[in-house]
């Protein structure tokens, strides 16, 4: 049986796309894996493409033009799985920053304990974080009180790139324009679902920082969170999070979300 559906956004990830599709690959649990391949000049979609020939009903493939961001990335893959009718789907680096083997512990959250969004958290036991120097561990940490200040939302690890999202939490959420393209998106997106009223779990993790390729972050990505955050308080005062209306026009939207095939 089928447990969902891994998303792997990369961008020149070659060093780390192998080993990380055939560790989600030797897991107890079957998931199955999509890379998004923002064009990367390093061959990253090639070492994919040559996967696929192993793993034909597992492993998929979406190449887009150019680097266009984490969050696109990810709304991308949010459709794509819809479309699919997973009833689970993941955000996952590519870097092994996030252990594949935590995965079984995120979908059993959501479907053994009931919840809508399962986090794996850095943050909700301590500080669980390995070799990052001081200043972005304390970067990072801070940045999730911040949000915590200024949104109400009760989420230690507001900034996580880890999460397990069910079907019904994405069908909702997607329907909106998301704002932000990078760190900002993972807060919007959990915002999103907080406001909504969704069950939202966090699960910890310990989080080690990459070993192999280079590190995407930016000074760019930090100030879209700072500015990001005020501005989602401020539109919410605008909108209505009717859960129910929501959904109810998610599933007519046939144009966004057309039944299709895995075969990609």
């Amino acid at each position: 049986m089928n447990n969902g559906l891994v998303l792997i956004p990369t961008y020149n990830e070659r060093e780390n796309a192998e080993l990380i599709v055939r560790k989600v690959f030797s897991l107890p649990a079957a998931f199955d894996v999509l890379v998004i391949d923002d064009g990367s000049p390093d061959g990253t979609a090639a070492v994919v493409r040559q996967l696929q020939q192993e793993f034909p009903d597992r492993l998929f493939l979406e190449e887009r033009a150019g680097k266009q961001g984490l969050g696109t990335a990810y709304l991308h893959g949010f459709r794509w799985a819809l479309r699919r009718d997973y009833g689970y789907v993941f955000e996952m680096d590519a870097d092994f920053s996030h252990n594949p083997e935590d995965l079984i512990r995120l979908y059993e959250a959501c479907t053994q304990q009931g919840y809508d969004l399962a986090i794996g958290s850095r943050y909700i036991q301590g500080v669980n974080v390995v070799n990052w120097p001081m200043d972005r561990v304390l970067m990072s940490w801070f940045a999730s009180a911040y949000v915590r200040i200024v949104t109400g939302m009760p989420i230690m690890d507001a900034t996580a790139g880890f999460k397990c999202y069910s079907a019904k939490v994405l069908r909702t959420v997607v329907r909106h324009r998301i704002r932000f393209v990078g760190y900002a998106f993972q807060i919007e997106m959990k915002w999103l679902a907080y406001k909504y009223g969704f069950r939202i779990k966090e699960v910890p993790i310990i989080f080690t920082d990459r070993t192999r390729g280079t590190s995407k972050m930016s000074k760019g990505i930090f100030k879209e969170a700072f500015f990001g955050v005020l501005q989602m308080k401020v539109s919410s005062w605008f909108r209505r999070f009717n859960r129910a209306t929501a959904q109810a026009a998610a599933s007519n939207e046939g144009a966004i979300l057309p039944a299709a095939s895995k075969s990609r």
